[in-house]
């Protein structure tokens, strides 16, 4: 198992980013929050989870121990895969997704993308009691998810692939009326890279 990874970015994707341990660059699979966090050329460090298929091996990307913890618990639920646990940590904070699990908030889990009514109450049952409680101090009230940070997200993945800071934003401006409720900050990646480089 890699627990962790430590490198400097090589490189800032959609979904991945590239990060070079011991000259050998390694594919990692970050949440968009976690990849507007990195800086082309700068060190990182990423908690780190290593999922074994058939025919692929993939390595997934977190900010800290804590997001890699409920990206794992989250797996436990029915239906619930590596790519799906990713998309709602791509929404919701880690505290976020306890406190909808104790609270049964099913309206929460379902702003993540591929997830109904029924996902939800699965997840919610099947989580209840491996979760535990919110680590931080919360009104019990599930926050609003990261929705409203898209504009700096999708700046900063840009900024990070090479773009100046006129670039990305004339691109955020651009890609702001094809923004869905909620924002998919890679499929919104794609959509500004398109504009910056037309074919």
């Amino acid at each position: 198992m890699i627990a962790s990874v430590s490198g400097r970015v090589a490189a800032v994707g959609p979904d991945q980013a590239v990060i070079e341990v011991g000259g050998v660059g390694l594919a990692v699979s970050c949440a968009p929050a976690t990849l507007a966090s990195l800086r082309v050329g700068e060190l990182a460090v990423l908690a780190t989870a290593l999922v074994v298929r058939e025919t692929e091996l993939t390595l997934y990307g977190f900010a800290d121990a804590d997001e890699k913890e409920v990206f794992e618990a989250l797996q436990t639920a029915t239906g619930v895969g590596p790519r799906l646990a990713q998309a709602v940590l791509g929404v919701l904070r880690p505290d976020d997704v306890r406190r909808a699990v104790a609270t049964e908030d099913l309206n929460a889990l379902c702003k993540v993308s591929g997830i109904g009514k029924k996902g939800a109450q699965r997840i919610v049952l099947d989580l209840k009691d491996r979760l535990g409680p919110p680590l931080g101090t919360g009104t019990g009230v599930v926050p609003a998810p990261r929705v409203e940070q898209w504009q700096d997200q999708l700046r900063a993945a840009l900024t990070g692939l090479g773009y100046g800071l006129r670039e990305a934003d004339e691109a955020v401006i651009a890609v702001e009326p094809l923004v869905t409720d909620p924002p998919s900050v890679p499929v919104l990646l794609r959509q500004a890279l398109a504009v910056l480089r037309p074919s």
